[in-house]
């Protein structure tokens, strides 16, 4: 069924045109939810001379009046301008009619979005491009979730824009006036206006009609997922299931174990994590319930309700949502070398759904990264490290070009190690400059984790290469200061070492045995002090010679005894002399000779008694000899020998004095050390 009348006329203006300058001989005209509009016009024109530069990429307008009174306004820019056939005085032209978001198509970038919510980036991305006709009709909670770190990688703008707004739960759709196209985001069916008059139903009215009706009205049902599952993963909290479910509604027709799960969810919380799987499940059954029909009301406009009349079943006399109308008009009277019979004639298809339903727009396919990228390592100016506590950094990718190689190129990213665990693991903080290589967890560009490192022409090996093919290395540099520290192996046959450099201090803790098997020769050199502790006991096992030098004194505190044997001789050179204390006894056993030259004076003092015996006793003096006691002495000297006493007695009474002869006292032997440990070798 297609409008018929004599007072309904179809017009088109070009921005730069006259209103005058077209005749709209017919037009396609398809809007959809969270889809640019598409209107395809066939066009007369006593015009001849029409060029792209007067029409392409500016704006039009179509009108649809009825009696002179407009009816709808359809606000685009031409995308697409043809010439064609020219009579005798009309040249027929083809115009394509598209909302300025299409623009966003034609530009292509990969840039890093970071601590936005997505309605300040979509915002960003449409004043860019000089579009300011958009409004917002969402909850608040859109401006309170930033995400941390978005990218939109080798899309174009729309495909970007598009993407997100179905993530979050956005759709959108087009409000006309004859000035301006406006570009409405919403959240919720429910926030969507209502036309201001009913669709009445007229089944029985074919082919043409002067009134408006809806003639053809049918009602689906058909199985969807019953409900959705999603899951994710977040390094901060690893033992958290993430897990989040959402059922739908208006399930009383099919089965209600239908599941959808997916995983990764693309959430990090359960703020954020519940209103995704929410959208969903709804975007999965948005047509789980449908009508589809066909009218002749020009009112019928995508994104917006109305309400059906007089249908003979009467559950179908609700309110209804258009999520899509296909618009066909044809003009006959304008096409004067033609058909001038011909009527002006409207009709449209439509899709909707029960206004009480959810709808979401199809999620875009996120771009996937198919592989590893390279990036430089940045940060503060002035600093040579810097990172977060959980060691992750931030880095300038080479698409970036919007990023400044500073600490706000990218979001902080973790860093893959050796071995991670408990407190425990290996340990290395990619370091200012440094260039990395960077993988993508799922592919996913806003999921970036640096697997690598490498060097270039710049951050060259530690060693010439091939020069040094044989060396393993792991060697740093000290941070804001000239120096290192270096752990080689060398591998190089018969030149095989292990090197070690620190370029300050080395603590080695061992909380048990610590052994070290030298199979040659060990050299120790100390620039400085030595400080040794030795808790308890000390064996020591040398071979063959031990040889020191001690370059000003030797101390030796020995706690208890001190026992020393010499197989052999022991020979001492003191350059000075020697002092010693014996708070107890002194006993020394010479089983051979003993001899002792003294250069000058000796003096030996006796507290109480001296003995001295031997098999024969030669006391020579060169000067002089005295033997003193209480009662006299004897004096031996160049002048003869001097007895004097209070008596003499020679061969006369008394008797000799007994002294108390020595006792030889063997020492005790000395205890052999403990031969050490080998190295385990397990």
């Amino acid at each position: 069924m297609a409008l018929l009348g004599s007072g309904l006329r179809f017009h088109f203006k070009a921005q730069s045109l006259d209103l005058d300058s077209f005749d709209l001989l017919d037009f396609h005209f398809v809007e959809r939810l969270s889809t640019p509009f598409e209107v395809k016009l066939s066009l007369l024109s006593r015009l001849d001379n029409l060029t792209p530069e007067a029409i392409v990429d500016q704006t039009g307008l179509m009108t649809w009046t009825q009696d002179d009174s407009v009816e709808r306004c359809v606000h685009g820019i031409v995308s697409q301008f043809s010439k064609g056939d020219s009579g005798h005085q009309h040249t027929q032209y083809n115009i394509t009619l598209v909302p300025a978001l299409s623009r966003l198509k034609l530009r292509k970038n990969s840039r890093i979005f970071q601590q936005q919510n997505v309605l300040v980036i979509i915002s960003t991305l449409l004043n860019e491009m000089g579009i300011s006709d958009y409004a917002f009709s969402c909850d608040a909670r859109f401006e309170s979730e930033v995400r941390e770190y978005c990218v939109q990688y080798s899309e174009t703008d729309f495909e970007f824009i598009s993407r997100l707004a179905a993530e979050v739960g956005l759709f959108y759709y087009f409000e006309h006036t004859q000035d301006v196209h406006t570009l409405i985001f919403c959240d919720s069916t429910s926030k969507l206006s209502a036309l201001k008059s009913p669709f009445p139903y007229n089944a029985l009215s074919g082919g043409v009609a002067d009134n408006a009706f809806v003639n053809q009205f049918s009602y689906q049902h058909q199985i969807k997922s019953a409900s959705v599952s999603l899951k994710d993963y977040s390094f901060k909290k690893p033992q958290y299931s993430f897990l989040q479910s959402s059922t739908g509604q208006e399930l009383k027709f099919q089965k209600p174990d239908y599941e959808h799960f997916d995983y990764p969810g693309r959430y990090k919380d359960d703020t954020t994590g519940v209103p995704i799987t929410q959208v969903r499940q709804e975007y999965l059954r948005r047509d789980a319930q449908e009508a589809s029909g066909q009218s002749n009301i020009m009112q019928a406009i995508s994104g917006y309700k109305f309400d059906l009349i007089d249908h003979n079943d009467a559950a179908l006399n609700r309110d209804w949502i258009l999520t899509s109308v296909e618009h066909t008009g044809e003009q006959g009277a304008a096409a004067e070398e033609a058909n001038t019979q011909k009527p002006t004639r409207y009709n449209n298809q439509f899709h909707a759904i029960p206004a009480s339903n959810p709808w979401q727009a199809e999620p875009n396919s996120k771009p996937l990264v198919t592989g590893p990228q390279m990036a430089m390592v940045v940060g503060p100016k002035n600093e040579e490290i810097f990172c977060d506590e959980f060691g992750r950094v931030k880095v300038q990718f080479p698409w970036d070009r919007y990023g400044e190689s500073n600490e706000l190129s990218s979001c902080w990213i973790r860093v893959s190690q050796g071995w991670a665990g408990g407190q425990y693991g290996m340990m290395a903080v990619p370091r200012i400059g440094h260039e990395v290589i960077v993988s993508f967890l799922e592919g996913d560009p806003d999921q970036p984790i640096i697997t690598g490192r490498s060097f270039h022409s710049t951050n060259v090996t530690p060693y010439i290469l091939p020069n040094h093919k044989t060396r393993t290395v792991i060697k740093t540099q000290s941070h804001k200061a000239e120096g290192f520290n270096e752990l080689r192996f060398e591998d190089e046959a018969s030149r095989e070492q292990i090197y070690v450099h620190g370029q300050k201090d080395m603590d080695v803790v061992i909380k048990n045995i610590h052994r070290e098997e030298i199979g040659f020769d060990q050299h120790i050199t100390v620039d400085h002090d030595q400080f040794e502790l030795v808790k308890q006991h000390r064996h020591t096992t040398i071979g063959q010679d031990e040889i020191a030098q001690v370059g000003r004194d030797h101390q030796l505190l020995v706690g208890r005894n001190f026992v020393h044997r010499v197989i052999g001789m022991v020979k001492r050179y003191i350059g000075g002399g020697i002092i010693t204390q014996i708070d107890g006894g002194s006993q020394t056993t010479i089983a051979a000779s003993e001899e002792k030259i003294i250069g000058a004076n000796q003096q030996i003092k006796v507290e109480n008694e001296s003995y001295l015996k031997a098999s024969k006793i030669v006391l020579e003096a060169g000067e002089e000899l005295t033997i003193k006691g209480p009662g006299g002495f004897i004096k031996i000297d160049s002048g003869g020998v001097t007895i004097s006493g209070n008596k003499v007695k020679i061969n006369e009474g008394g008797s000799p004095g007994t002294g108390t002869a020595p006792k030889a006292v063997k020492p005790e032997e000395p205890m052999k050390p403990s031969i050490p440990e080998t190295a385990d070798r397990r």
